[in-house]
This record gives C-alpha cells, sequence and structure tokens, in this order.
C-alpha cells in the first residue's frame, strides 16, 4: 500500500486538472492513508438544539441583492443508482418535462418576476455536460449560449483497494476516473477561474441547490435574510421525519461549538440507533446553500487553494457494469461538509416546499403522480389535496431500483395517489392512470410475471396478484445472449451475409439494440406505429417476424407490415411521412435491405432504421445502437406471439388474457402510399401522353427486386401501359441469382437490349431499340436512366433533372427549385447548373442522411428553408424532398417530365434522351467522369492504401504527377451547416489545378470484404470536345490515379471490378 500521491499527481496533471482539484484530492488521499475512518463518533457531537424557521422571517425583501447573486445548479449526477447512463436532470419528471426542462424555465420564470436577469450557472460534469448542453442548445438557446453558463466540476482517479495506487481499466479508460462528489464545488469554483471572475463583477452572494430538486429556487426573503444576518454560509435544512432517519443531519462538534454535518458513512454501527434518532438529531441538510463568495476566497487563499473537507470514502469495482472487475475505493467530500470551514456558519429549517430531491424511483413515481403539482413558477410542490403530508412510498426496492424497471410498471401510466397515505408494492407489477389509490393499499405479486393491477378506485385494500391471469401471448420473456463483433451500423444500415444474420441471437441482439438506443433518445414506442417491410430478399419473412415479437416485448402497440413483407425504401419514408391519422402516426420503421447487394441464403442480408421523419437514423443514434451491441447480454421477445399471416392486407388484433392490453398489426398495401404521393408531384397525364405516343417505347428493369410492384402500380395501372413494358417485375428472393445493382455491369440484359456494352458503348442489335430505359435496384431507391444507345451518368442525371426541374408540378407550383445537393464523390455538374440558375449548392459526404438534415433545415431546426429541394449521388441515387431517402421510379418519372415538356407535339420527331443530354452539354460543358470499384478487396490491405495516402496528403500538395498538378490534395471534412456536426475521413481528394478531380474511399455498403471506389472527374467547357469517349477522355488521368494510390501493391489488382 503507497502513501505516496505522486501516482495521482501525475495522472491528474496528465489530464490537465486543476492545481485547485489536485490539492483538493491530495488532501482527501491523505486522510485516507493516514488510516483515518471518516467516522464521527457521536460522543464527540451534540444534537442542535433549534433553528430558525424561514416561516417566521419578517424582514422585507431586498431585491437590489440580487444583482450581487448567483444561482448554480449542481448537475454532475449521472444517476448510476437508478441505471441511467446520461445526465440525471434529463430524466423525465412531469409529462415531457425533465429536471433541466423545469430548471430552465425556472429560472425564465425568476428573471420575469424579479425583473432583474439573475445570474444563473450549471456546474456540469465531464459526464454531463455534453448531454445537458446539447438539451438546452436544442430546447433552450438563449440559456444555452449565456457567456459562463457552465463550469464543469473536475474528475478524480478511482483508487485500487488494497495499493491505494490509480486504477486501470484498459477496456474503458473513462471508468478510472470518478467525480469527486459536489464538495468539488469549491475547487470547481477556484480552478475554472469561475470565484475570480465573478468577485470581479460584484457578485457577492451565490445559492446553491441541487438539478434533481425542483423546491429549490432561489429565495429573495431568504437571501435577504442571509444577507443581513452577516453569516458566512448558511444551510437550508428540514426538520426529519422517520422516512429521513437514514440520511445525514446537522449537529455540533463539542470540541469547538462548531456546526458540522454527518453523513450515514461517517456514522460508525455502534452510533446507527442515536443517528436515526429523529427526536435527538432534528435537522437534515437539504443540500440547498448559501455562500459568501469572498469568504469563500479567503478560506481557499488561507489553506492553499482549496478548503480542506471531511472525506467520504465509497468501495466499488473500476467498471461499474462489472462486478468482476479491479476492486476501487472512490474518495468524495459533500459541499454542505464545508459548513465547518466557515466561521460564522449557520442554518435555517426551510418548509418542505424546498426539498422535492428524487433519489429513488420511490421519489420519481410519487413526482411523477398527482401528488406533486407545477406551480406557476415550474416548482414541484406537494399538491394541496394532499392535506400537507406526503404519501409514503414503499415499493419493491429490488424490482425498482432502476428507472427502467420502474417505466416498465407505469408504460400504462402514473396512477393516482393524490388520495393514498401509504403505498407498499411487493414484486412486479403493471400500473394505469386509470388506478386510484386511497388511503394505506398493498398490492403483492409473487409471481415472476408482472401483474396487472386493476384499474379504478382502490380504497384501503389489499391486494394478492399472484394467481391473476397475466399478458398470456403478449407476455415477454428475458433471453440471455452475447455480444457479436462487428454491429456497427454503416451509411445504410447493418449489412453482412445471409448466414451471419441467421446465427441464433444475431438478428435480435441488433434489434434490441435499437429498441434500446430509441429508449435513450426519448423515443416513446409505446405511441404511434413501427414500420417494418424489406426488399424481399431471403430471410427477410423470418426476420418481419422475430421483428414484430421484439417489438411488441419492448412495448409496441401498433405495426404496419407491407404486404408479403415488401416495401421499397422510399415507399416507407413516404408511409411514415404520409401515411396516418395522427394518433397513428410512426414513430420510426425497420427496413430488411442490403440494396443493392446480392440476395440468397449464401449472399447478403441488411437490416436498417429509419426515424420520424422517414429518413435514416442519425449517426447520434446509430452509434448509440453499436454501443448497445458492445455490452448487449440480453432481449426481449414474446416467444408466445403468433406469427402474422403478411400474404393478405388487413388488421391482426392480439389482446392479452387480462385484458389490459392489445397490439394492432396491419398488413398494408405495399405500393399505395408511394404511389398516391407520386401522382402530386408529377403530372401523369402529360407522361402518360408521351408514353401513348407511337414513336415513344420504354422499358424498366425491376431485377427481381422490391420495385416490380410499384412499377406495376405505376405504370400499368395508372398510366395505362402494357406489362410489356416492364421488365423482371417479381421479386424474388435471390433477384433471380442476379445482382440487382442499376449499372452497365449488372444489368446487362437491360443493357444489351438498349444498344449498349457493359462500357457504354454502342454494339448492333436485332430490333428496335427503346426510346427510354430504366433500372432499379434491390430496394428501390436507385436508378439508371438510359436512352436508344446512350448511357446518361448518375452525375449528369442529377444535373438535368434540376435544370429542367420546373416542368415537374411539385417544383413550380412551389415557386421554383430552391437549393440542390451532391455527394462529394458526385461530379460538379449540378453545381454548374445550381451557379447558373441561382440555387442554394451543397457537397456533403455520401450518405442520404446529410441531405436529410438540409431538407429538414426549418422543420426541425428552426432554420433557412432549403426547400423544394434536389439531391443526388453518384452511386445512382437521386430524389427530392419529397421523402427522406432517394427514390428511384422518381427519378424515372422526372425524366419522363422532362421528355414530356420537350415533346409535346406528337406531330414532330422525338426529342431523344441523347438529345436531351447533349443540348445540356452545349449549354453547361460536359464532366467527364467514371467510377471504378474494387470490390471483395482485403480489408487491412484496403485500409493501409487510405491511410497511406491520408498520410501523405501534405506531400502531396503541390506534386506535379504525368500532366496534371495537385493543387490539394486532402480527406474530406464536412461541417453540416444545419446542426453543426463535423463529419471526418470522407474520402481522399486530389483536386488538380486545372478543375480535375480524384478521389478515393471506402464503402460501407458491401456485406463482405472491402470495396475501394476510385472517382476520375474532368471538366470540358470547350463544345469541340463534348463527344469523346469517357475511357479516351480520361486515360490519363486514370494513370495518374492508379500511381497515386499504388492498389496495386495494397490490394494485388489494378482491374476494377465494375466500372461505371
Amino acid at each position: 500500500m503507497t502513501t505516496s500521491f505522486d501516482a495521482c499527481r501525475a495522472k491528474m496533471e496528465a489530464e490537465k486538472i486543476s492545481p485547485s482539484a489536485i490539492s483538493a484530492f491530495e488532501s482527501t488521499f491523505n486522510a485516507l492513508v493516514s488510516g483515518a475512518s471518516g467516522m464521527i463518533p457521536e460522543g464527540d457531537i451534540s444534537p442542535v438544539p433549534s433553528l430558525q424557521h424561514t416561516d417566521e422571517l419578517s424582514l422585507e425583501p431586498d431585491a437590489s441583492l440580487l444583482s450581487q447573486t448567483v444561482f448554480l445548479k449542481l448537475n454532475g449526477g449521472l444517476g448510476t443508482g437508478m441505471g441511467l447512463d446520461k445526465a440525471k436532470s434529463l430524466l423525465k419528471v412531469k409529462g415531457d418535462d425533465t429536471f433541466l426542462d423545469l430548471m430552465s424555465k425556472q429560472v425564465t420564470s425568476m428573471r420575469e418576476q424579479l425583473g432583474q436577469n439573475v445570474k444563473f450557472m450549471l456546474m456540469n460534469s465531464f459526464s454531463t455536460s455534453d448531454d445537458t448542453m446539447s438539451h438546452l442548445q436544442e430546447k433552450f438557446p438563449s440559456l444555452a449560449t449565456e457567456e459562463g453558463l457552465e463550469m464543469v466540476q473536475n474528475k478524480v482517479p478511482k483508487l485500487d483497494r488494497e495499493t491505494f495506487l490509480p486504477a486501470t481499466c484498459e477496456s474503458n479508460p473513462a471508468n478510472e476516473w470518478c467525480p469527486p462528489g459536489h464538495g468539488d464545488l469549491y475547487a470547481a469554483l477556484v480552478g475554472s477561474g469561475a470565484l475570480k471572475s465573478l468577485l470581479s463583477k460584484g457578485y457577492k452572494y451565490m445559492f446553491v441547490s441541487n438539478s434533481d430538486n425542483l423546491g429549490a429556487t432561489l429565495d429573495l426573503k431568504i437571501l435577504t435574510h442571509f444577507a443581513t444576518s452577516g453569516a458566512s454560509f448558511m444551510m437550508e435544512c428540514c426538520q426529519r421525519t422517520a422516512a429521513d432517519k437514514k440520511g445525514g443531519h446537522l449537529c455540533i462538534r463539542k470540541s469547538d461549538n462548531h456546526l458540522i454535518l454527518r453523513e450515514s458513512a461517517m456514522c460508525a454501527d455502534e452510533d446507527e440507533a442515536a443517528f436515526q434518532d429523529i427526536t435527538k438529531h432534528q435537522f437534515f441538510n437539504t443540500n440547498n446553500l448559501w455562500i459568501r463568495l469572498d469568504i469563500l476566497s479567503d478560506i481557499v487563499e488561507k489553506h492553499g487553494g482549496f478548503i480542506p473537507l471531511p472525506m467520504i470514502k465509497n468501495s466499488k469495482t473500476v467498471d461499474p457494469k462489472d462486478d468482476s472487475s479491479q476492486k476501487v475505493v472512490q474518495l468524495e467530500t459533500a459541499m454542505g461538509a464545508a459548513i465547518e470551514c466557515f466561521d460564522g456558519a449557520s442554518a435555517v429549517v426551510v418548509p418542505r416546499t424546498r426539498f422535492a430531491p428524487v433519489k429513488k424511483c420511490n421519489d420519481l413515481l410519487l413526482l411523477r403522480s398527482d401528488a406533486y403539482v407545477i406551480t406557476d413558477d415550474f416548482r414541484a410542490v406537494l399538491n394541496p389535496a394532499c392535506g400537507g403530508v406526503a404519501p409514503l412510498m414503499n415499493i419493491d426496492s429490488k424490482k425498482y431500483k432502476m428507472v427502467d424497471a420502474l417505466e416498465a410498471a407505469t408504460k400504462g401510466g402514473i396512477p393516482s395517489l393524490v388520495k393514498c397515505k401509504k403505498l407498499t408494492v411487493k414484486g412486479l407489477v403493471r400500473m394505469s392512470k386509470k388506478t386510484t389509490f386511497v388511503g394505506e393499499c398493498s398490492v403483492v405479486n409473487s409471481s415472476s410475471e408482472a401483474k396487472f393491477v386493476p384499474e379504478g378506485t382502490l380504497d384501503g385494500v389489499s391486494l394478492d396478484l399472484t394467481d391473476a391471469p397475466g399478458l398470456g401471448p403478449l407476455c415477454p420473456s428475458t433471453i440471455g445472449t452475447s455480444v457479436f463483433d462487428g454491429q456497427k451500423p454503416g451509411t445504410s444500415g447493418l449489412r453482412k451475409k445471409t448466414k451471419v444474420f441467421m446465427q441464433e441471437h444475431y438478428l435480435n441482439n441488433f434489434v434490441q439494440s435499437t429498441f434500446d438506443a430509441l429508449a435513450s433518445v426519448g423515443t416513446d414506442v409505446s405511441q404511434g406505429t413501427l414500420v417494418v417491410g424489406g426488399d424481399g430478399r431471403y430471410y427477410n419473412d423470418v426476420a418481419i417476424q422475430t421483428i414484430v415479437k421484439m417489438g411488441v416485448a419492448n412495448g409496441v402497440k401498433r405495426f404496419w407490415i407491407g404486404k408479403d413483407g415488401l416495401l421499397s425504401t422510399p415507399a416507407v419514408s413516404a408511409i411514415i411521412r404520409e401515411r396516418s391519422p395522427g394518433w397513428q402516426e410512426p414513430f420510426g420503421a425497420f427496413i430488411l435491405t442490403a440494396s443493392h447487394n446480392p440476395g440468397g441464403p449464401e449472399e447478403d442480408f441488411g437490416i436498417k432504421y429509419n426515424c420520424e421523419n422517414g429518413g435514416p437514423a442519425p449517426e447520434k443514434l446509430t452509434n448509440a445502437i453499436y454501443e448497445n451491441t458492445t455490452t448487449i447480454s440480453s432481449y426481449k421477445i414474446c416467444s408466445s406471439l403468433p406469427s402474422i399471416d403478411i400474404s393478405t392486407a388487413g388488421n391482426t388484433c392480439i389482446g392479452s388474457t387480462d385484458g389490459s392490453e392489445e397490439v394492432n398489426v396491419e398488413v398494408i398495401d405495399s405500393t399505395k402510399t408511394h404511389v398516391e404521393l407520386l401522382k402530386t408531384i408529377f403530372d401523369f397525364a402529360a407522361i402518360k401522353k408521351l408514353l401513348d405516343r407511337e414513336d415513344f417505347t420504354m422499358i424498366y428493369d425491376s431485377m427481381h427486386g422490391v420495385n416490380g410492384p410499384y412499377s406495376k402500380a405505376v405504370f400499368v395501372d395508372e398510366l395505362g401501359q402494357s406489362e410489356s413494358c416492364l421488365m423482371n417485375a417479381v421479386p424474388k428472393d435471390d433477384f433471380g441469382g442476379g445482382h440487382a445493382d442499376p449499372n452497365l455491369t449488372y444489368a446487362k440484359e437491360l443493357v444489351k437490349i438498349m444498344g449498349l456494352d457493359r462500357t457504354g458503348a454502342k454494339i448492333e442489335v436485332e430490333g428496335p431499340i427503346p426510346s427510354f430505359g430504366a433500372a432499379a435496384d434491390g430496394d428501390g431507391d436507385r436508378n439508371m436512366i438510359l436512352g436508344s444507345q446512350f448511357f446518361v451518368t448518375p452525375s449528369d442525371s442529377l444535373a438535368v433533372i434540376c435544370a429542367y426541374a420546373d416542368v415537374i408540378p411539385f417544383f413550380k407550383t412551389q415557386g421554383g427549385l430552391k437549393g440542390v445537393a451532391r455527394s462529394m464523390p458526385t461530379s460538379g455538374a449540378v453545381d454548374l447548373v445550381a451557379k447558373a440558375l441561382n440555387f442554394d449548392l451543397f457537397e456533403t459526404p455520401t450518405g442520404w442522411k446529410y441531405f436529410g438534415n438540409l431538407m429538414d433545415s426549418k422543420a426541425i431546426y428552426k432554420q433557412r428553408d432549403y426547400t423544394p429541394f434536389i439531391c443526388g449521388e453518384e452511386s445512382f441515387g437521386t430524389g427530392s424532398n419529397h421523402v427522406r431517402e432517394k427514390d428511384g421510379i422518381w427519378a424515372v418519372l422526372a425524366w419522363l417530365s422532362i421528355l414530356a415538356s420537350v415533346n409535346t407535339d406528337s406531330s414532330k420527331p422525338l426529342v431523344t434522351v441523347e438529345e436531351i443530354v447533349t443540348k445540356h452539354w452545349a449549354k453547361y460543358g460536359r464532366n467527364y467522369y467514371c467510377r471504378w470499384d474494387f470490390e471483395g478487396m482485403d480489408k487491412p490491405g484496403a485500409t493501409a492504401m487510405m491511410d497511406k495516402m491520408r498520410g501523405d496528403t501534405g506531400a502531396n500538395t503541390g506534386r506535379t504527377v504525368g500532366p496534371y498538378t495537385i493543387a490539394t490534395a486532402d480527406d474530406f471534412t464536412y461541417v453540416d451547416p444545419v446542426d453543426g456536426s463535423v463529419a471526418k475521413k470522407q474520402g481522399i481528394r486530389f483536386l488538380m489545378t486545372d478543375g480535375s478531380r480524384v478521389i478515393f474511399r471506402l464503402s460501407g455498403t458491401a456485406g463482405s470484404g472491402a470495396t475501394v471506389r476510385m472517382y476520375i472527374e474532368q471538366y470540358q467547357p470547350d463544345s469541340t470536345k463534348l463527344d469523346l469517349k469517357v475511357k479516351d477522355a480520361l486515360e490519363d488521368l486514370v494513370k495518374v490515379a492508379l500511381e497515386l494510390c499504388d492498389i496495386k501493391t495494397f490490394c494485388g489488382t489494378e482491374t476494377p471490378t465494375v466500372i461505371t
């Protein structure tokens, strides 16, 4: 065992912790190694005989003191004792209001009532700062930006229980640290410079209270008493009751007649009876403290930069979630203990209305109930109907230690407690807002299943629910599991080989991790609807049944499932946004797809989650999902729930045996909502007129993916065309053995019909060539556009659609297109259109979620409105703000709208796709462009190649390679203009002095191995050079690109799998 503080000092200095905090911790450490127990014997103290009650104060409040006063809330707690892993103040306590919400409203109300902008501060911890400030920025932005609002609590090392050396935790080094208790207030004030700053600005008084005590507001009368009394420090106390006997109390130290605080951890076993004697030790600390800042500064200076506070020692494990991890001690101090350091300190008794903390689920249940009300100034006070006495809560401390257990017990609502004197609950129960407890009631359930407490008025009852009926088919089971490595969602969800997903527990782990992540961000899955569907690939049917059973176990009450399990990705977005009365509005969706990847038992499967706006889950949520997959140990599932027949549209209602709950599963028409939305966007009559021309023919290849039913609904059912215009329109679970990726390589059947080869070159074919061709991928969100013997690159397609946007009613009737965006690897063709037509232009990383932020800039973020909006990616994805996903059939209809607009006179020759594009090039210039995909590459080798280029960006900038000079080499970083988030490592760019570009990315959408994507672009404004073959135009730049990446060395090949 060491007695040296050196190791702790070095560790804290390496973390740049303030000297004041280090000195304070050294004082506590020295108390530990000296053998001090931290105990305060009963014989060394005497009771406090009496204290003045603030109700007896007769002085006139002095509002002039407010300009010298700071109101500070302690907000460093995570609430780990209640199972929380974020700021405790973000726990909802009344309706949708959290502690932090009510606290913020209190401050605003106080300033309005007092007519002064009273200084407000938060002391956050390293664990609560980000969550707290993010929440404030979103809900109370003016408060969040106030100067000096936040002061961050220090952190101290956990100590090995045997050696007293700093503990280590290789799996998570953050576990090596802990907060030093709220006694750190004083060191934080000094170390942060806040104390010096406040004094320099004329602040003299500080009122401090806990963030979970909604009764503790800045009271002007108490402030005036403190100021006029001349006290250096004043503690607000309450009279102890039987419910408070285990908490700390105020007492007098006999040796110097000084007021001191004795906490339960400072009481020896032999003194426990005296400690709990509420007739002897009558007063407890509310942790509402008043401090003279000038005197605090003098005390700190006297002791060399800190306040020496009594040590509190807690035995823990270094990893709080692993009882087998290193045993440690955590040293803390209590801010109330500083009362013994202030000469002239005092205490007053305050009414219970100033003390409403939440330490356990007992407290939380009571505060959430009607036994407490929120006043006009946003304080939580006991309901007057309670007669001044709060109901005594005695809910099972083993079953309801954690908040999530209480949430599960009260998901049907909080029962009425205003007329209850005492409520005792033993065992697992489910409660309802339709239940009223009166008098003294008890509920017992000895079974392992949570039983439903009857609705209605329960007056003085003693209920035994052990043998009562339960949930039956809706009863959830908890299944043990273990972690699977690599369940990190990419830009388009989680994709792996189908057999990986078919492993026992694999899918379950990811689904449960998603539900847990939704709960952590405040999504109430019991409200609204969960949409489920996919692209029809192998294992979709099994996965859908699993998701429904797990959804019910996690509280979902309503599901919409696509008929036969089929829902295209854009259709899911449309359903979330368009299909519902408000009370059924979806909160999100599971989409079962691996997009354009092959399907079948030997191929790929995937799953992604979309949010309430219809778009992909944001990075904050996907990160939370991934973190959950790395620690998951169990999942919930209703194994007895009957399987749903997804082959027939209709509603199935499944009720619980006890009649307390029901779940509705509706199998919906897969295409209806999406098609109805498309009909409001486009002029179907104009498109039909084009399609009916004798000189116009088209072919649409759905590649046996999910798009088949949508193409039939649009082109056959709505536009009256023959089914012969559709290819491969019947979905198959293996996509007919093909690769449902709409490009020149994999859509080879269509490409040949359109008179092209896999490079886009013209070939001879027998018979007439259709005027227009298009293809969709597996989940229907991508598109390829072809003319007769002419391939439209995705980049050119995006640019042309933007240039002709006004021919589409959706844009024209809203005043025209406003904003356009492209992913960074997409060519700059659309940039030229945006510049010419004065559109807002954005270059984003690859991933549709970045476009979604721009689309929602006004609706969600209250910023500038960029809609109507069109966006696209070079990977054959195009769409607009009608949904929050790329939409393949939308792009096809956009092109048909353009063709219709230039072919209004059927007596004239047909203006072709090729003519539209070449006319566009003549006006804007041509961006020669291609993408090389190297699929199935060795991931370590591909990663090493990317790292080498990333490390060489500085050296490559200014370098001449062949006929090109590199103006800038960098790794693309995107700062989101809407939410300020930063996305790094989004692709290696080589930007040439002539405007040419070479870009390299590792794709996150492959099911196995790594896909290296190489993008080549060269702008050509010369009208005499617009008809070159792409291969010839880019030949020199391709050689430069291969030299820059050296892929032959790292991956063993220079031959791409696919060239687009």
